[in-house]
């Protein structure tokens, strides 16, 4: 259980309490080195509990550079600093999501303290912690649920086992498709380790 008097070490506000307290019992996140893994690449994930949307606002030649197939051309700059079309375009035809026309990609953008995104993942993640995130997909941004969310995909992805193994490079893998950021990660997780 962590403590108001932890996480302000920690630089994160006391509404986290709670919301952290009930994703760890619900999923059971209960070794010190589970809970330090967590917290710290959930503090790395969301800028330490402050940002609970994605960030679409890309310009052109950064959405040419991330999606070459969805971009091909000048069509980038069509859709450049406009994140609810960036999002539909991008994230339609897949997790669930209808085509682009459908709204679907905005609806279901990342969201939590792991970024839940797309229909699927909303549906499966409600279903698990007992509220209709496909009809309020919002909620998903407050912090009960963003802590929640980041459980259910945690526990989905037996990220226990990984942080119990100290394989900080496979548990980020999993977290964010790939090792971006890993040794801040690994610090954030030693650092909270600590204070716990």
């Amino acid at each position: 259980m962590v403590t108001n008097e932890q996480l302000s070490k920690l630089g994160i506000v006391a509404e986290w309490v709670d919301p952290l307290n009930e994703t760890f019992d619900k999923f059971g996140i209960s070794s010190k080195l589970q809970q330090a893994a967590f917290i710290g690449q959930c503090s790395h994930e969301c800028n330490k509990f402050k940002t609970l949307e994605e960030n679409l606002n890309y310009k052109s030649e950064t959405l040419a550079k991330l999606w070459p197939q969805r971009f091909p051309g000048t069509l980038a700059d069509e859709y450049a600093h406009n994140p609810e079309k960036i999002a539909n375009k991008v994230y339609s035809g897949r997790m669930g999501n209808r085509d682009e026309s459908s709204g679907d990609g905005w609806r279901f953008h990342g969201r939590g303290c792991i970024q839940l995104t797309g229909h699927d993942n909303y549906y499966h993640c409600g279903q698990a912690i007992g509220v209709d995130l496909v009809k309020q997909p919002e909620l998903a941004a407050l912090p009960k649920y963003a802590a929640l969310s980041a459980g259910w995909f945690w526990k989905t992805h037996n990220c226990n086992d990984l942080a119990e193994a100290k394989n900080w490079t496979a548990l980020t893998k999993k977290i964010n498709g790939g090792t971006f950021g890993l040794d801040e990660r690994i610090k954030l997780t030693q650092t909270v380790l600590n204070v716990l």
